[in-house]
């Protein structure tokens, strides 16, 4: 059997610029080593990004010209202020600049990765752990 985890868990979701897919699935082959250290460092223990072919959620922030696919990510974390870790470090930040222009936010006024809520957040409805 295994332990429930006791951490938090977040999902979210973030549009892609249809003209990057291949791009943002090529460079997330090769993450870079210090990005990974600093997840590592900052207690995520799990991190899952995914795509989705279409809007598969209800949300009143979403466009209605939603047409590209969107990336959808599941994250365990121990605590909260572990994504602020990640948010200081400088070598994420620059991955950041990357992968940010290749998506477009959910979130109404959404600046980037490094200014505030980007990815929008998806609430768990279900969870089923043996």
């Amino acid at each position: 059997m295994v332990d429930s985890y006791s951490g938090q868990r977040i999902c979210q979701v973030i549009q892609l610029k249809a003209e990057y897919i291949e791009e943002y699935k090529r460079i997330h082959k090769d993450v870079w080593p210090a990005v990974l250290e600093t997840l590592r460092r900052s207690h995520i223990v799990d991190y899952s990004i995914y795509l989705l072919p279409s809007p598969p959620y209800a949300s009143s922030h979403i466009p209605s010209n939603l047409t590209a696919p969107q990336g959808a990510s599941e994250t365990a974390l121990r605590r909260a202020s572990d994504c602020d870790r990640v948010a200081e470090d400088e070598v994420t930040r620059q991955w950041w600049k990357i992968t940010d222009r290749m998506q477009v936010s959910l979130i109404e006024g959404a600046k980037g990765s490094g200014d505030g809520e980007w990815w929008l957040n998806c609430e768990e409805v279900f969870r089923f752990e043996q």
